[in-house]
């Protein structure tokens, strides 16, 4: 019994546990925030800021509340694999949910020092982790571009390194607008595909088992929590799966059709500036991950393939406890008395926190 109740306080610190700055702001400390840190999560903005003039932490509604109203918070862009492990719970309505893959260019493929410095120049590591999510498309800006120089031939290599306008075409990779050329769309859609369906067969159920488990009433929490995570993420994957088939099918059509291909031009710089257009690949940090969170998966082309969820801070609890027994009660959460709606946009201090050592 004392076992489980060691169990319990841990599970309830850990998955409450925020970061907040010191007296002095010279640096950040572990804290618990009563009452705002038994708000349940829902989709949204981060509304909820420190303010060091005041020394206070400051939570701006989402939305107008009714006296008697659960209120809820938005608790960040987590995957469900986040969710479940920082706080305990699943999230049906997760339009963030993602599964994590490692991609590589090997070092010992003759090509490798004009794919890392192509790369480089787009501010991409020639190996890093990735994400597919669960919507349309199922890959980012950066992954495109990483995907398009993975599978670039020499003399399209050569192109982008000392071509006409390479520095320009560097900023296109990651634009759906303008593909390298047909057969590299094929190569980088046809292994998206590949890859997706190689990860999917690494799980010992398929979905209909899952979703079989999920209809018996006698599940426990843990089961039902951990039976709907893997179910999600075969459904990201067969997404994936399913999107990159179409991708192919279409380019191999458009090859076949002898399609001209979208000529790059320098006047389409114009596109990195527009703020409404889909911006090629951006030029910001990818997500760190430590290496040691990351599960190796069957090597294909890359060096590595990985999916696993990354450590990440706790921004606030379900008040559900993935290691012990305690759940929310029904109607759980917090409720107001009149609690008017604000503009999400006036004095926000708040962002992703940093990692927590736990």
């Amino acid at each position: 019994m004392y076992h489980l109740c060691v169990r319990w306080a841990v599970s309830s610190v850990m998955t409450r546990q925020n970061q907040i700055p010191t007296a002095d702001g010279s640096r950040v400390t572990l804290a618990l925030i009563p009452l705002w840190d038994m708000c349940n999560h829902t989709n949204g903005l981060i509304t909820t800021g420190y303010n060091l003039e005041d020394d206070r932490c400051e939570c701006v509604a989402l939305k107008d509340y009714k006296e008697g109203e659960q209120i809820y918070i938005f608790y960040g862009t987590r995957s469900n694999a986040e969710f479940v492990i920082h706080n305990g719970f699943f999230f049906e309505d997760n339009a963030h949910d993602r599964v994590k893959i490692k991609l590589g260019v090997s070092k010992s493929e003759r090509l490798y020092a004009m794919k890392a410095e192509v790369l480089a120049r787009a501010g991409i590591p020639a190996s890093s982790i990735f994400a597919l999510h669960c919507s349309e498309p199922p890959i980012s800006a950066q992954l495109l571009a990483f995907l398009r120089v993975f599978c670039m031939t020499e003399e399209e290599l050569r192109d982008y390194l000392v071509g006409d306008h390479a520095i320009n075409k560097i900023f296109t990779l990651g634009n759906t607008e303008f593909p390298v050329s047909w057969e590299n769309e094929i190569k980088l859609w046809t292994f998206l595909e590949t890859r997706a369906a190689l990860l999917l067969k690494t799980y010992k159920t398929a979905s209909e088992e899952d979703r079989s488990m999920l209809e018996k009433p006698d599940l426990s929490l843990h089961s039902r929590i951990a039976i709907k995570l893997r179910l999600a993420e075969k459904e990201i994957l067969e997404h994936a799966v399913s999107c990159g088939r179409a991708k192919r099918l279409h380019f191999q059509k458009q090859l076949d059709e002898g399609a001209p291909l979208p000529l790059y031009e320098e006047s389409d710089i114009a596109l990195l500036e527009n703020a409404d257009a889909k911006l090629p690949i951006i030029l910001r940090k990818l997500e760190e991950e430590e290496e040691e969170h990351v599960e190796e998966m069957n090597q294909l082309t890359p060096d590595a393939v990985c999916m696993n969820s990354s450590k990440i801070p706790v921004l606030n609890g379900q008040c559900k406890d993935v290691n012990g027994t305690q759940e929310d009660p029904p109607g759980g959460g917090t409720v107001v008395k009149e609690i008017e709606k604000h503009d999400p946009s006036a004095k926000r201090t708040e962002g992703e926190p940093k990692d927590a050592d736990k």
